[in-house]
């Protein structure tokens, strides 16, 4: 459980890069990008080691709540709740970047997500299985909910469709 708990020392933050390109194409296409496409190389690294362990933290529940191990649910709910990067390794450039860049919803999202973990970690410090399984529910809905906002290049399954009028059955 150590190992996970080092691992999760992450936010969801991390889903700002899966909305960023790999490179910007030239000088002229970068001073267009604004808001989470305009994060640095350096700040995208950060975030990807986030968001890795932010999903290895996740898939560790499942077989925790299977087998009814609340104290490590409890664990990995609190390391994802207090895993801010604002307050790891970030300079205080990045943190000016990651203010001046992210767009409102995200930071709201952000929040909720966290708020989340903090309910998962209650529901598995009070052994309820019912409300664990809920509010990792409510976590993963967190994350689609925030990958179909800002990384559907990421995850083009989660594009919202378009409302063509027609229906289909």
């Amino acid at each position: 459980m150590r190992s996970t708990a080092k691992i999760v020392r992450a936010g969801v933050f991390l889903a700002i890069l899966m909305s960023l390109p790999a490179h910007a194409e030239n000088a002229h296409k970068q001073a267009e990008i604004t808001g989470i496409e305009a994060l640095s190389p350096a700040l995208r690294t950060l975030l990807t080691k986030e968001m890795l362990a932010i999903q290895t933290a996740m898939m560790a529940v499942i077989p925790a709540y299977a087998a009814g191990n609340w104290n490590e649910i409890e664990t990995i709910a609190h390391n994802i709740k207090h895993s801010y990067l604002l307050k790891q390794s970030l300079t205080d450039e990045q943190i000016h970047e990651l203010h001046s860049s992210l767009p409102a919803s995200f930071i709201a999202q952000d929040q909720q997500f966290h708020y989340y973990s903090g309910m998962l970690e209650h529901a598995a410090s009070m052994r309820k299985p019912e409300l664990v399984g809920f509010y990792f529910s409510k976590l993963n809905e967190a994350c689609i909910s925030c990958h179909s906002q800002f990384a559907t290049h990421r995850f083009p399954a989660l594009t919202p469709e378009k409302d063509t009028g027609e229906h289909s059955h």
